[in-house]
Order: structure tokens, then C-alpha cells, then sequence
């Protein structure tokens, strides 16, 4: 079996979700694997997070380098390509960063390539079975991929649960000296904050999500209500904001804003990659669609196979109730 890898985007000296995910993932490639981080960065926020993921990862091999300060994937596929070894099977977060990193790795690597993994199913040493979703999640496509020289594989996040055990006791190895050199057309410019207008959602703990099961513009206000009744937040995936039925500061996704809150109720909403990208932190998912196939499912803890513009009314009647 190659050697198993996992690339860990950080911010603000803060691991991404998906780095403990990535330990779940590798496991089930081989569950005896001993799974080496790699990050890469610079200055203290890069020593931070070396030492946070050196709990949960037996190595972590660290490219500290001013190229890298920002994660520009052209420079990162650079240093890749050059401390990983040809037969290695690399596996990354399918987030923006991922998505821009992953193909063109495994063209440097001259590996195999898979794209938005949200299982697998085991290896016989040169071929792994792996299963990706297509059609918005309602069919699973179960995939041989040929690792025999190596693979690049982008992980869904949210798809494996985290491996917070945190008992590795790892080394921290510094492999910025073989990085190579990082000079690349792409430059980075400046971070541009998006407007937080009157509500910040990346900040509510319990949110009420809508989505195209909403039905109607006007069917809004039986979800602000429902919202109201747990004093929650409301927000919602794409295409509302697409319709003008909500603001675009109320999107969570890929193309929206990233949440962390204790409770998500997901409201007609079906559960495409692009949306659940957007939910981080692991919350209590409630889910309620008229699709008992529906994608969310599959993430959610509670999930209701029913109409929400019926069942909201009764649920923010009942806690009204409550409330007395």
C-alpha cells in the first residue's frame, strides 16, 4: 500500500474541519495506516497549527515559506510535487482551495485524479473502490481508481466523521528546505471582508435554513416565524438568494457564507455539496424534505420525510405553546 497523506488548510492558526475528517478518510482506505499532515504556510500561524494537528497525526510535515503565506494553490502544488513521493496517495479537503489544488497535483505527480469522495469500500493493494455522488446526491457511483502510482483524491467535507481522539503524540518535520523554488505568475492581492449588513450568520448558534422546498416568496414568512419562535436566525441555500427572495448575506454555501452553529434546521432544502460546504463545526442537523432520497439525509441526525410548509406552522405552534 502507497504511503497515505493528507493536506491541512489552516486560517488564522486554525485547522480546517476537514483535518481530523482526513484521519476517518485515510482509515478507511487502510484502516493500519499511519497517516502523515502536511502543511504548508508561514510564520507562527504555521507553527501553531503543526503543533494542534502533531495530536492527531503520528508525522506532520511542515513547508514554512513566505510564497506560502497565502494559500495560493499555484505555489502549493510546487512544494507538493516535490516532498511527496511519486507512488504517495494524497488526500484533500474538496473545498475551494482543494478544487483548485487537487487536479493539477496529480498531473505534476502523473497520478490518478478523484474528485469529491464520499466513501470507499476497500483496495486489493492496486485498485481502490470509491464512491462519489452525482445528480445533486440521488445516485452514488462506485469507482476503481488505479493507485499504483500514486492518487490525488479530494475528500467531500462533512462526509466522514472527525477522528478526535487526539492521542498521536506526533513529530513535527520541517521539509521546507525541499519545497524547491515557489516563484509562480499567480500573485496574491488582498482579502476583501464581504459586508455583514444586519445580521451575521456566521456567528447565530441555531439557524433555520429554507431552500427551493420553500415554494413561493411568500412562504418566507412562515419560516422568519418558526425562526422567531427558537430564537433562532434565519438563512438559506442558493437559489432563494438567486430568486430575491432573501439577501444574499443569508446564503450559506461554497458561494455564500460558512456557519458554525450548535443547531442547523435544513428546511426544503435537498443537501448538494455546494450548500453543505458551507456548515462547519459538526452541528445537530434537523432535516425536513418531501424527498425521502434527499441527500441531507445522509448528514443530518434527525430527518423528517414531510411538507415544511405544513409542518412549520405546527412546529412554531407548538413552541409557542412551550413557551407560556
Amino acid at each position: 500500500m502507497s504511503r497515505l497523506f493528507a493536506y491541512i488548510s489552516h486560517k488564522g492558526g486554525l485547522a480546517d474541519d476537514t483535518a481530523l475528517e482526513l484521519i476517518h478518510a485515510a482509515r478507511k482506505i487502510d484502516a493500519a495506516a499511519s497517516v502523515t499532515a502536511v502543511i504548508t504556510g508561514s510564520g507562527a500561524d504555521l507553527d501553531t497549527v503543526c503543533t494542534e494537528m502533531a495530536a492527531s497525526y503520528r508525522e506532520v510535515w511542515k513547508i514554512d515559506h513566505q510564497a506560502l503565506a497565502y494559500p495560493n494553490a499555484e505555489a502549493i502544488r510546487k512544494a507538493l510535487a516535490n516532498i511527496l513521493p511519486a507512488d504517495g496517495i494524497v488526500l484533500i479537503g474538496n473545498d475551494t482551495l482543494g478544487m483548485d489544488l487537487g487536479p493539477g497535483l496529480s498531473i505534476k505527480m502523473d497520478s490518478s485524479f478523484a474528485v469529491d469522495v464520499v466513501d470507499f469500500e476497500g483496495t486489493d493493494g492496486s485498485t481502490l473502490r470509491l464512491v462519489r455522488q452525482e445528480y445533486a446526491g440521488q445516485v452514488s457511483t462506485h469507482v476503481d481508481c488505479d493507485i499504483s502510482a500514486g492518487a490525488v483524491i479530494t475528500v467531500r467535507p462533512g462526509a466522514f466523521r472527525p477522528d478526535e481522539s487526539r492521542v498521536a503524540d506526533g513529530r513535527v518535520v520541517d521539509k521546507s528546505g525541499d519545497a524547491g523554488d515557489l516563484r509562480v505568475g499567480r500573485r496574491f492581492l488582498e482579502i476583501v471582508e464581504a459586508e455583514v449588513g444586519d445580521i451575521d450568520i456566521t456567528r447565530s448558534e441555531v439557524l433555520v435554513s429554507v431552500g427551493r422546498g420553500i415554494g413561493d416568496k411568500e412562504n418566507i414568512e412562515i419560516a422568519k416565524e418558526l425562526a422567531d419562535a427558537l430564537g433562532a436566525d434565519l438563512c438559506c441555500s442558493r437559489p432563494i438568494v438567486d430568486a430575491k427572495w432573501l439577501e444574499k448575506l443569508r446564503q450559506v454555501g461554497s458561494s455564500g457564507r460558512t456557519v458554525k452553529p450548535k443547531v442547523y434546521m435544513a428546511m426544503g432544502i435537498s443537501g448538494s455539496f455546494q450548500h453543505l460546504m458551507g456548515i462547519k463545526g459538526s452541528p445537530f442537523i434537523i432535516a425536513v424534505n418531501k424527498n425521502p432520497r434527499a441527500p441531507v439525509f445522509q448528514v443530518a441526525q434527525v430527518g423528517v420525510v414531510a411538507d415544511i410548509i405544513e409542518l412549520m406552522p405546527k412546529l412554531t405552534e407548538a413552541l409557542r405553546r412551550g413557551s407560556r
